[in-house]
């Protein structure tokens, strides 16, 4: 649970530190009174959406205002409206932001590719964002959503939520202990089948939208393309490139996120991948892709390397994980090898030390946070977020660098982060961002 400070304790620690612009603007909001409630619009309240707005609305200090969802069934709109009565309901964003006078947060919880055309305005008119995770669909937007967080100084979230569950926590404790030494090299991977491929290409043809789906507002700012039932809505659209990221989108923002703080990564120097062919439509069924890193205080080197699998049954080369035979490898995860030891990182469980003779089998735990309420109470002024937009921006531009390299296959990228340059192939820049739908571009920063 939350910790909370009260109102006084709050401001007491502010003027300890001198002023309440020392502290990130990303993990700050105006101070409300005791008495006050955060008003919340849900967009997107189906499935991961659901999860996130009950969580969120867990919190006495939470009241939902609106709700918004292309789909009006049950289990979209429907049971969220029966759920908070009183709140507004649309279907299109548009009109929610139109009438957002009484809205203080939003949370975004929508496809891939309208997280950052939802949350740009949502923050251009002041709210507060807590946003699903990857955090954009192209690097270009998450730099804008870093950048739009700053200017308008609201708090935010992505919603990598086992960043804040006590197995990842206490991870990067691990490392940050100096438990297994300088950390000389990483493995991450996801072995799971992609299920949501449902095909290898654009299926032809079309059916008749159903009355409770909005099927432009869902389709947004990606081409139009007939609707077809169960292939894109409402969970399947994780295989196709208009409107996701693949299994490196869908999980790299998991994954590698325990890899990010306890390395205390930034931007990558190069990347490349192995994959097989890709057309325009779908994502591939497995892929490596490689990451050389600055190094840091945590790393053995100068630089420092994390290779990412994924696909069925694709693991990292045993040999290179120096872990014992008898160790059955987790599903997904990551190993960090370090120059005393190395340490696994299951997706979800508590960390693993090896060799096991050397380390003890148990050790200090650090606490869970509540990764939705700790967001409400930073917009009250009572906390800070921990993946907020500063943190999340360049873990997302990360992990869509990988994405980029996946549809380059053996091509050696060059990454400058400071100039949204990416080199490498005559490809490569113009993959950095997307065209949009004539009448969705997003208001850039």
């Amino acid at each position: 649970m939350t910790i909370r400070t009260s109102r006084r304790q709050f401001l007491k620690q502010v003027a300890v530190a001198g002023t309440a612009l020392a502290l990130p603007a990303a993990s700050y909001a105006r101070i409300l009174g005791a008495n006050d409630k955060l008003r919340i619009a849900s967009i997107g309240t189906g499935g991961k959406g659901w999860s996130d707005l009950t969580a969120t609305a867990e919190s006495p200090h939470v009241q939902v205002v609106a709700l918004c969802d292309i789909d009006e069934s049950k289990m979209f709109l429907g049971r969220a409206a029966e759920t908070f009565p009183d709140a507004k309901r649309f279907t299109d964003f548009r009109k929610l932001l139109d009438d957002s006078k009484g809205i203080d947060a939003v949370i975004v919880s929508t496809p891939d590719h309208m997280h950052a055309p939802i949350s740009l305005p949502a923050m251009q008119l002041g709210k507060h964002v807590q946003c699903q995770k990857p955090l954009t669909h192209t690097v270009n937007e998450a730099r804008q959503m870093r950048l739009a967080a700053k200017k308008y100084n609201v708090v935010t979230q992505m919603g990598n939520q086992i960043q804040s569950y006590s197995e990842y926590r206490t991870a990067v404790q691990l490392v940050h202990s100096g438990t297994i030494g300088k950390v000389k090299e990483v493995h991450a991977w996801q072995s799971g089948g992609m299920s949501w491929i449902k095909a290898d290409d654009r299926p032809a043809g079309s059916e008749p939208v159903p009355e409770t789906l909005h099927w432009n507002e869902w389709i947004g700012v990606a081409p139009m393309r007939p609707y077809l039932p169960t292939i894109y809505h409402s969970f399947n659209w994780r295989g196709w490139q208009d409107f996701s990221n693949g299994q490196l989108g869908d999980f790299g923002c998991h994954i590698l996120d325990p890899v990010f703080g306890a390395l205390k990564l930034t931007a990558p120097l190069t990347i490349s991948a192995e994959a097989p062919p890709i057309n325009r439509e779908v994502w591939t069924k497995w892929s490596t892709v490689s990451y050389e890193f600055p190094g840091t205080e945590y790393t053995a080197g100068k630089t420092i390397k994390v290779t990412w699998y994924d696909g069925e049954g694709k693991f990292p080369p045993r040999e290179a994980l120096g872990l014992p035979e008898k160790y059955k490898l987790p599903g997904s995860g990551s190993v960090l090898i370090g120059e005393k030891g190395s340490l696994v990182i299951p997706h979800v469980a508590m960390p693993v030390l090896f060799p096991e003779e050397k380390f003890p089998t148990k050790y200090e735990t650090v606490p869970a946070r509540n990764h939705y309420t700790s967001w409400a109470d930073a917009c009250l002024g009572t906390d800070k977020t921990t993946s907020h937009f500063d943190y999340a921006g360049p873990l997302t531009e990360t992990v869509l660098l990988g994405t980029i390299a996946i549809r380059l296959p053996g091509q050696a990228l060059a990454w400058n982060a400071e100039k949204l340059e990416l080199t490498g192939s005559p490809h490569a820049q113009g993959l950095l961002t997307k065209p949009y739908r004539s009448g969705w571009q997003p208001k850039w920063i």
